[in-house]
């Protein structure tokens, strides 16, 4: 029983050992901050006020417990399903390593985001944006691979030099990689793309796709007008049509979208239009309130993760001709 919990218990253990390292280093003050954060004192970017102890933004930081606590459930889940012996060709549902990957991942954007707000440090804000290119980098990948025809193995190639790049790149260069490229912002446009490719497939449907990256832009204020006017800072947009060019094949099953997909993309809408609320200059913040409204954007977009994880659970293999056909003559 105990080898089915396995990934779970290493997950406690890796965030016992996370949370000692924290105690160990920041006992003492978590060194020199970053050039853009605030004196003690003063008022943080994301409102909080910045305080002299332990957690330089303390609710901030706590905010992403949802994230742990979450991530914790989905490895259970995937537990459960190993104990139970649920027979799937489903990669997200069981102990698989895509599944294992979103739920590490879940898990991850929690301390990524902690180390950030509760320390204020350069370090914090590289490892919170790794999380969250971590996280978001696996939906589109996952559906391109599938139409892809992709083994796992070169799954797991091409995440990884995505995000190891991406780290490397921020680290030595800047966030933007030096020319004007945020990868997570992208990646937002590549799921909602990728994930019409998995649902409408068709080769018309592969050029055509490309569009939709334009409609998703819109939705977070950013117009079509915007980019053409400006495209030495949108140059990007080509890669709106990248899900389209590497999905050769239509995708062996079919997703539920009713409830989860929706309810997870409402969620993350409604904590988007809050984060917008939690900045030092909006007319909301109430730098000393115990309610930040960036801890409850870390808490509803945690909830985003619980649903779209529950929403790829709900995947079954499309019936094959032969399966018609002996429908037909039965």
């Amino acid at each position: 029983m105990n080898r089915h919990y396995r990934p779970l218990l290493i997950t406690i253990g890796l965030l016992g050992l996370f949370l000692a390292s924290a105690v160990l280093v920041g006992q003492n003050g978590w060194g020199t901050p970053a050039e853009n954060e605030q004196a003690i004192g003063e008022v943080s970017r994301w409102c909080e006020r910045v305080n002299g102890g332990f957690l330089r933004e303390p609710m901030n930081t706590l905010g992403n417990l949802g994230f742990v606590v979450i991530g914790l459930v989905m490895f259970w889940v995937l537990a459960r399903d190993t104990v139970n012996g649920r027979p799937t060709p489903n990669r997200m549902i069981g102990h698989t390593p895509v599944s294992l990957l979103y739920a590490g991942a879940a898990v991850f954007l929690g301390p990524g985001s902690m180390v950030m707000h509760g320390t204020h440090t350069f370090f914090g804000a590289w490892i919170d944006n790794i999380s969250m290119v971590a996280y978001i980098s696996i939906p589109w990948l996952l559906n391109i691979s599938v139409m892809a025809r992709w083994r796992d193995r070169k799954l797991f190639i091409t995440y990884t030099v995505i995000v190891a790049a991406y780290a490397i790149g921020y680290w030595f260069i800047s966030p933007d990689l030096g020319i004007g490229f945020e990868l997570f912002r992208v990646s937002i446009p590549l799921w909602i793309i990728s994930e019409a490719l998995y649902r409408w497939w068709s080769p018309t449907m592969r050029w055509a796709s490309g569009f939709l990256g334009f409609v998703v832009a819109a939705a977070f204020g950013i117009t079509p007008v915007t980019m053409i006017q400006n495209f030495g800072e949108y140059w990007w947009v080509f890669l709106f049509w990248l899900p389209g060019l590497l999905a050769g094949n239509a995708p062996p099953g079919q997703r539920s979208y009713t409830p989860w997909f929706w309810a997870g993309v409402a969620s993350f809408l409604i904590a988007y239009a809050i984060w917008q609320t939690g900045t030092a200059d909006h007319p909301w913040c109430r730098p000393d309130s115990l309610i930040q409204a960036h801890a409850i954007w870390h808490m509803l977009s945690a909830v985003a993760t619980w649903c779209f994880f529950v929403f790829l659970r709900t995947e079954l293999p499309l019936p094959s001709p032969h399966d018609a056909v002996r429908e037909v003559q039965t």
